[in-house]
C-alpha cells in the first residue's frame, strides 16, 4: 500500500511519467544502466579529485592559499607552513590531471562520430586535454618543490608559485575550456549529449579560452574559476551520459 501511494499523486500513477526519463538517453531513446564506456567515467573524477582535494586542504590549514600577487612571506607561510594541506592539493591536482587525459580519450571519440573528417575539432580536443594535463600537473610539481627545500628561499618561491599559477590557472583553464569547448560541439553534432548541457559546454568552454586576460587586467581574473568550475560540473553530468549507452 505504501509503494503504491508513493507512485500516485491525487489518482494518478506516476511511475510510467517517472519512468520515461529514466529509461531515456538525451537522444530519447530507450537505454539501459550498463556502462559501456568506462573511460567515460573520468569526467567526473576530474573534479571529484580536484574538489575533494581542494576542500580537505583548506580545512586543514590556517594559512589561505597564496594569491598570484603574493609576497615570498605569505608564499612560504602557506606551502612551508601548511605543509600537509599542500601535499593534500598537489596530489588531487596530480590526480585530477590524469582524469583529463583520460576523459580526453572518450571527447576524441565523441569527436570523430561527429562528422566524416572532423581532424581539425580532434587537434583542437587533443590539444585542449595536453594542455589541461600539463598545466594541472605543472602546478601539482611546482607545489612539492615549494614544500621542499626550494621554497625555502624567497626568491625561488615566488618563482614557483607563478608557475604554479600559470600552469594550474591560465594553461589549464585555456586547455579545458578547449577540451570542454570541442565536448559541447560534438555533443551537439552527434545528439549523444542533452542540447542544454552541450550549449552550457560551449559557454563554459568559451569563458575557459578567455583566462588569459587576467593578465592584461587583474579584475579579470573572476573569468578563472568560472571557466574552471563550470567545465568540472559540465565534464562530470556529460561523463555519466557518454558511460551509458543503449542496449
Amino acid at each position: 500500500m505504501q509503494t503504491k501511494a508513493r507512485t500516485q499523486h491525487n489518482g494518478v500513477n506516476l511511475r510510467p511519467f517517472a519512468q520515461q526519463f529514466v529509461n531515456r538517453d538525451a537522444t530519447g531513446k530507450s537505454a539501459g544502466s550498463t556502462i559501456q564506456d568506462p573511460t567515460a567515467l573520468a569526467g567526473p573524477l576530474i573534479g571529484l579529485t580536484f574538489l575533494a582535494s581542494f576542500i580537505t586542504a583548506m580545512a586543514r590549514a590556517t594559512a589561505p592559499y597564496p594569491r598570484p600577487d603574493a609576497t615570498p612571506a605569505q608564499i612560504q607561510r602557506y606551502f612551508q607552513g601548511e605543509a600537509s594541506s599542500a601535499r593534500i592539493s598537489a596530489a588531487g591536482q596530480l590526480l585530477s590531471s590524469v582524469a583529463v587525459l583520460a576523459f580526453t580519450t572518450t571527447v576524441l571519440k565523441l569527436v570523430e562520430e561527429s562528422a566524416e573528417d572532423a581532424r581539425g575539432l580532434e587537434t583542437v580536443t587533443i590539444a585542449g586535454g595536453g594542455l589541461a594535463t600539463a598545466g594541472l600537473a605543472t602546478s601539482a610539481l611546482c607545489a612539492v618543490a615549494l614544500i621542499g627545500e626550494a621554497g625555502e628561499d624567497p626568491e625561488q618561491a615566488t618563482s614557483l608559485s607563478r608557475w604554479a599559477f600559470l600552469g594550474g590557472g591560465l594553461v589549464h583553464g585555456v586547455g579545458f575550456g578547449l577540451l570542454v569547448g570541442a565536448l559541447g560541439w560534438a555533443g551537439l553534432r552527434t545528439g549523444k549529449l542533452h542540447r542544454r548541457l552541450a550549449q552550457a559546454a560551449l559557454a563554459s568552454g568559451a569563458a575557459g579560452m578567455l583566462t588569459p586576460l587576467y593578465l592584461l587586467a587583474e579584475p579579470a581574473g573572476w573569468i578563472i574559476p568560472v571557466g574552471r568550475f563550470s567545465g568540472l560540473l559540465i565534464s562530470g553530468i556529460a561523463g555519466v551520459q557518454l558511460a551509458r549507452r543503449p542496449h
